[in-house]
């Protein structure tokens, strides 16, 4: 395996018939990643992370992606910083009455957006819920970030802050078997040929999301 940066932990998270599979530590990608584990690793969408600490410590359990279960189950892996993290996990201990279980920025960005997509209070959030949400988590990070996230029974969520400085590489393919999605923070990681960022000029699209009936999709961040 071939790796250049996030060289301090690794993990991956897929979904299956509404089951999360994960599978996550510290240490280089192919010491994290054996056959063994990626047979367990079910499913056709996911999303993973390589890392390196800009924030937060080297324990495993900051490494990404990181889950919480409510509102219906939600997984993210981010790269950038947040420079208002620690008055946003005052606000979310505090009025939020959510639990954050490390340092990382990342975690917290994740119970940002899971409170916004708590306070509309319904079973399945529309497409138009999960953008509403996505808009308030924007009014309340500071920083740059590059996301991805699934959302159980909904699909999967790439965004980006607001000027790019984390960007994000959006490529798709038709295939015999149906479309394939990727996302990518670092275009240089994007190794396979077919795989292309949308043509023509830069278009300004901070968050996209992805439904689940798409054949593959996969989505990677360094951090």
């Amino acid at each position: 395996v071939l790796q250049h940066r996030g060289q301090d932990a690794a993990g991956i998270m897929t979904e299956h018939e509404g089951a999360l599979y994960l599978r996550k530590d510290v240490g280089l990608v192919r010491d994290v990643f054996q056959q063994r584990h990626m047979l367990q690793l079910k499913g056709n969408i996911g999303i993973g992370h390589v890392r390196y600490p800009t924030a937060g410590c080297d324990s495993s359990d900051e490494a990404q992606p990181f889950y919480v279960n409510a509102p219906y189950g939600i997984c993210l892996a981010h790269n950038g910083n947040l420079t208002n993290a620690r008055q946003l996990a005052d606000v979310l201990m505090r009025e939020d009455r959510r639990h954050l279980n490390t340092s990382s920025d990342s975690e917290v960005l994740l119970n940002v957006l899971a409170s916004e997509l708590q306070r509309f209070g319904t079973t399945s959030a529309s497409a138009a819920d999960i953008f509403a949400a996505i808009s308030a988590t924007f009014r309340r990070i500071q920083g740059g970030y590059a996301v991805v996230a699934m959302v159980l029974g909904h699909g999967v969520i790439g965004f980006r802050d607001p000027h790019g400085i984390r960007p994000l590489v959006i490529g798709k393919r038709d295939t015999s078997r149906g479309r394939e999605h990727i996302v990518e923070r670092n275009r240089k990681g994007v190794c396979h040929p077919p795989i292309l960022a949308e043509p023509g000029p830069r278009k300004e699209r901070p968050a996209t999301l992805w439904r689940f009936q798409v054949r593959f999709a996969l989505v990677g961040l360094e951090a």
